[in-house]
């Protein structure tokens, strides 16, 4: 597909947990071939801080995630999408913008770790459920053969990884 490291928007409403999370995992997984990004149609503004907390108690880095807007991706002269994800069934069911370049999209829904009530231990327990789910799905993703897989094949990969399991296994 290209000769770049992959460009890949994880897409949500919030902007405040999961593709938050994504961005962080698939910098981390992807080794320098994928550069993560994450975005928001309406963002919050703010990170979650049980997700910055859990990103780092597993040595990832948090330096750069911020919550924003999608907009920042579909303007002119805006970084080149190869893949965008939704993680969210709300941004799933939203009118995206025109991303340049025509990117491959699939979704990855996952239930919101930051609309859990109750104790902070049930809270951590969504946000390490997101992580694992969305850890396991990047590692498929990035373990993917791209440059001999044909649009269809890769489209058919991208939303099989989507349906994988959200447990671990």
């Amino acid at each position: 597909m290209t000769d770049r490291p992959y460009n890949v928007l994880f897409l949500c409403t919030g902007n405040s947990a999961r593709s938050i999370l994504g961005e962080a995992l698939i910098n981390h997984w992807g080794r320098g071939r994928f550069n993560g990004y994450s975005a928001g149609s309406h963002p919050k503004g703010t990170v979650h801080p049980i997700a910055l907390q859990l990103l780092q108690r597993m040595h990832l880095p948090t330096e750069g995630l911020r919550s924003k807007s999608w907009d920042e991706f579909a303007v002119p002269g805006a970084q080149p999408l190869d893949f965008v994800f939704t993680v969210c069934d709300n941004a799933a069911g939203e009118v995206c913008p025109y991303w340049p370049g025509q990117p491959m999209t699939a979704h990855w829904g996952l239930p919101d770790p930051a609309a859990v009530t109750g104790t902070e231990a049930d809270q951590w327990s969504a946000f390490r459920g997101t992580f694992q789910a969305l850890e396991n799905r990047i590692k498929l993703f990035t373990s993917l053969p791209l440059a001999s897989l044909d649009r269809i094949k890769l489209q058919e990969r991208l939303n099989a990884i989507g349906k994988s399991p959200t447990e671990p296994t």
